[in-house]
């Protein structure tokens, strides 16, 4: 199954849940020292592996972080071809002064938002899918 790419169907069934627990995005050179299974994901960049870990695991591993946040899953199966949902729900929170980073999986749209908005951020996500024509 290849997932959605209506973009009607994709706001408004995007269904956003939000996870327990905060979470932080650290920059590792050896990303051989961090146990993959305590990374909820992970990016390479020329500068390092960039990870995003929970708050507590990356305090327990004295790793340095500026930015703690909450994070929301859509639970709709979105394409990674679809058009628009990502530019859509992040227009729609910067309108209601709610930063966002995204980061897409296989299956679902992941948004991590500062965990002083999460639930404004449910509640506009909510609104947004249910006012959408």
């Amino acid at each position: 199954m290849t997932g959605e790419t209506n973009i009607s169907t994709l706001i408004k069934d995007m269904t956003p849940v939000l996870n327990s627990g905060e979470y932080v995005f650290a920059t590792l050179k050896d990303i051989s020292k961090i146990d993959r299974n305590d990374t909820i994901c992970e990016f390479k960049e020329k500068e390092g592996t960039t990870i995003v870990i929970k708050k507590e695991k990356a305090d327990e591993l004295g790793l340095t972080y500026d930015y703690i946040s909450s994070w929301i899953t859509l639970m709709i199966h979105s394409s990674l071809e679809a058009v628009g949902l990502t530019a859509l729900f992040s227009t729609t929170l910067a309108q209601h002064n709610i930063s966002c980073n995204v980061i897409a999986g296989y299956y679902h749209d992941h948004i991590f938002v500062d965990c002083k908005d999460a639930n404004k951020a449910i509640k506009v996500l909510n609104e947004l899918s249910k006012n959408y024509k």
